[in-house]
């Protein structure tokens, strides 16, 4: 009798074992299911990133073919003596280059641009990017209107950590899906922003004061919906046993310190194998970027100066690179074979060359509209 008890306790106990280990595979199948979803691109996180960096980008184009009416509206009407100190200090780099006068707002665009980009190497994003479009609006001289400026620069390294982002919630075949939503969400800033500017400014009467208060209140409303975007919906992508539970007052100055940065001082428990790769990978990329970047600032100037462009002729070249890019982003990019993304990467580098010759050298609409469309691809 006891034995038959026994048996049957036994039986129960490895009926509730069995029950146990069975939740536990379908928790653990589920996990699996779970995971492989998010690596094959369909984690939420990479939509909510591109919905940020489209409001952030349809902000920040908005600005770029209204940049020379911009500066001759506070060549008149600067109240500040900001405009003409910086004028007086560009005199030698003027003379240098041998740069006419009249471009001096050309300069001053260059100064700019290159201010952002300089801040944007910095510093880390903060909601500071909302203020900074705030500031544009009030912008009533020449000094505030450069310190909007500063202020959106500092506040603009969000690109970097859009990719962080998807590079945690995507794996190494499905990658370039997720980076190609970073490239859409840039193609169609570029196609809707510059547009958005340029209707502002063909609308507006110039001759009726600051005629830019519309387009800087459009930018930093989209700002705001950026920040409610993220604040809302976005969740920590980087596993818990990843994170930094704090940072020291020494890793503080390796992320403020420029040569902390390129060797990636503050990364731990990396071998000296993998640390020597990202350090080549890091400066190959600083000099992609060095020589890439900023033709969207300068190219604005080149079209109003030299072509005559209005905003909305500029708007339309903008379109037509915003289109091209999203079709290439949203169809070969997305599909491209894990093996041959090296090969395409390195076609388009090559391709680069011969845009900027064009846009360079351009003589003629067509001769400027080739190097933008190479550009684009």
């Amino acid at each position: 009798m006891y034995s038959l008890k026994h048996l049957n306790k036994t039986t129960n106990v490895n009926k509730t074992n069995n029950n146990n280990n069975v939740n536990v595979l379908k928790d653990f199948k589920a996990e699996a299911v779970k995971a492989k979803s998010t690596k094959q691109g369909n984690d939420p996180q990479i939509y909510v990133v591109f919905i940020s960096l489209l409001l952030d980008l349809l902000a920040f184009t908005i600005i770029l073919p209204l940049l020379p009416s911009l500066l001759e509206y506070f060549k008149q009407n600067d109240n500040s003596v900001f405009y003409r100190v910086l004028t007086q200090s560009m005199q030698k780099f003027q003379q240098m280059v041998g740069a006419p006068e009249r471009f001096n707002s050309v300069l001053f665009g260059g100064f700019l641009g290159s201010m952002f980009s300089f801040l944007q190497f910095l510093a880390s994003p903060i909601s500071g990017i909302a203020l900074s479009y705030f500031l544009w609006a009030l912008s009533r001289n020449f000094a505030l209107f450069v310190l909007s400026r500063f202020i959106g620069g500092i506040s603009k390294g969000n690109i970097s950590l859009a990719m962080s982002i998807i590079t945690d919630v995507s794996s190494e075949k499905t990658r370039s899906r997720g980076m190609a939503l970073v490239g859409i969400a840039f193609s169609l800033g570029f196609i809707f922003g510059p547009m958005i500017g340029a209707f502002f400014a063909i609308f507006a009467n110039k001759n009726a004061g600051p005629w830019f208060v519309s387009p800087s209140l459009l930018a930093f409303a989209l700002a705001i919906g950026d920040l409610l975007v993220l604040l809302l919906c976005l969740r920590e992508t980087l596993p818990k046993e990843k994170r930094i539970k704090q940072i020291s007052s020494s890793l503080s100055w390796q992320l403020l310190n420029i040569t902390s940065i390129f060797r990636f001082s503050a990364m731990k428990n990396v071998s000296k194998k993998q640390m020597h790769a990202l350090q080549i990978i890091g400066l190959i990329y600083f000099i992609y970027l060095f020589l890439y970047s900023a033709l969207e600032f300068t190219v604005t100037f080149l079209m109003y100066h030299k072509f005559g462009y209005t905003s909305m002729d500029q708007a339309k070249m903008f379109l037509t690179t915003g289109v091209i890019m999203t079709l290439l982003q949203g169809s070969v990019v997305r599909n491209i074979p894990e093996a041959k993304v090296k090969n395409y990467a390195v076609g388009s580098l090559y391709l680069l060359v011969p845009a900027f010759i064009f846009v360079g050298m351009a003589s003629s609409t067509w001769l400027l509209a080739t190097g933008m469309i190479l550009y684009a691809i």
